[in-house]
């Protein structure tokens, strides 16, 4: 029988090798899990347990890594279609989100920045233990300026600013359009009070939308600094979308601390990101990665895919703080990308650099939501006493071949969340620990 361990009851995993979130070298010992926090990480056996119930995972040297985590997702632009996003109810759209965040948990993503859409609901179903799925750093809806990359609303549509509707991607909460700064302040603080753990602003062009090329700048420098004002004013951040120089640019000048995507970026404002000690949360974005029904928005793609590879390595010439994301939307079929993307930035990063950053380096841009972080009571993309118990455990060594996490089906041999076991393919039982184990729980 597989065994299932309940937040708040204890989980031992002995003859295991600890990737730890941060060091190359792995340490062979034993991990005990208390509630939904690690109590101990020991290079030598963890001694028999108090006279209670036990679960005890024997890793037979496998390798416990912390839970990966995702920068730029979106939750319910994942799990739907935009058909579903133009046509389905609110229940639909947010019940294909639940079954999506189960999917990225049992791909081994314990935690996920959400970076535009209504997911403050799920996290609170998911953090309660109604439904499985990962640790959720929402923003609600991105905030765009008319005609950005966020305006989804028809060409003939009469902009809100001028008295007209809001369009649909508002009306689910995916988007809010907002011109001049007294709107941007009204934006940013409607997502704060619908739960954002940190603010979007889509600051230039990008390639699923519609009127806007990926040279334009959106939002002026004082729409910007309000943004900025207002989501500092509640302990937390601004993240922009943006790939071109002078969108970065003008984002950085105005305060923001995370730049989603960068792709288009020159080595001088790659150089400027590390002096200003701004984020690049970037994605190994490849050209199949997206499709799209024309060949403007198939061109914008291809753009944005050449300039992977120079961006990397212009951010580790210069020292910049890289988070990886995966930015997937709007074709569910393509969801388990998400671990083929992962698996990608070894390509420039290393099998070690690579499994820092999906780790314990996404963690520290999570926790510029300060205040607001909803889960700042512990850290977590590491395996330390006091850290939050999402590990996996990894049937192989992702040091030497980070494929693995490929295809986490096969080799994800357990997967637990907030010291749940939600995943366990050793087939162990139940055991009482103090009594040498055996005893089943069925």
């Amino acid at each position: 029988m597989t065994a299932i361990a309940r937040t708040g009851e204890r989980l031992l995993f002995r003859d295991v090798r600890v990737f730890d979130g941060v060091s190359a070298d792995l340490v062979h010992g034993d991990v005990l899990i208390e509630g939904g926090t690690i109590a101990a990480v020991s290079d030598s056996p963890i001694g028999d347990a108090p006279a209670r119930d036990t679960v005890v995972l024997d890793g037979g040297g496998r390798v416990l890594m912390p839970g990966m985590s995702d920068a730029h997702v979106h939750l319910v632009g994942n799990a739907n279609t935009y058909i579903d996003l133009l046509t389905g109810t609110q229940a639909h759209i947010a019940l294909n989100g639940v079954a999506e965040a189960r999917n990225m948990l049992m791909r081994g993503f314990t935690t996920v920045r959400d970076m535009a859409g209504d997911t403050a609901s799920i996290k609170s179903a998911i953090d309660r233990g109604l439904f499985p799925g990962p640790r959720i750093y929402p923003s609600q809806a991105a905030i765009s300026q008319t005609s950005g990359h966020g305006d989804f609303g028809n060409v003939y549509d009469t902009p809100t600013a001028l008295g007209g509707a809001p369009n649909r991607s508002e009306e689910i909460g995916f988007m809010r359009i907002a011109d001049g700064e007294q709107r941007v302040l009204a934006a940013v603080r409607e997502q704060l009070k619908r739960g954002a753990s940190q603010i979007k602003l889509m600051v230039g062009g990008g390639a699923a939308s519609t009127y806007d090329p990926l040279y334009t700048v959106q939002f002026t420098a004082g729409e910007l600094r309000a943004a900025v004002d207002a989501a500092t004013d509640y302990g937390t951040y601004v993240a922009t979308h943006v790939y071109n120089v002078t969108g970065i640019r003008r984002a950085i000048d105005a305060g923001v601390k995370s730049i989603e995507h960068g792709h288009l970026a020159d080595e001088a404002t790659i150089a400027l990101m590390a002096e200003a000690d701004v984020w690049l949360s970037m994605q190994p974005f490849a050209e199949d990665d997206h499709h799209f029904p024309d060949p403007d928005r198939a061109e914008k793609n291809r753009r944005i895919c050449e300039g992977v590879a120079d961006v990397y390595g212009w951010a580790k010439k210069h020292g910049v703080n890289v988070a990886f994301g995966t930015d997937l939307l709007l074709e569910p079929q393509s969801a388990a990308r998400q671990s083929d993307m992962a698996v990608r930035l070894a390509d420039y990063y290393g099998n070690v650099g690579a499994l820092r950053m999906l780790t314990s380096g996404n963690a520290r841009l999570f926790r510029l939501a300060g205040e607001r972080d909803p889960y700042r009571d512990a850290p977590f993309g590491v395996i330390q006493a006091g850290a939050w118990a999402d590990v996996l455990l990894v049937d192989g060594n992702p040091l030497d071949d980070l494929a693995l996490l490929a295809e986490p089906d096969k080799y994800l041999s357990v997967i637990v969340k907030n010291g749940e076991v939600v995943k366990n393919a050793l087939q162990q039982s139940f055991s009482d620990a103090s009594s040498g184990g055996g005893r089943e729980h069925r």
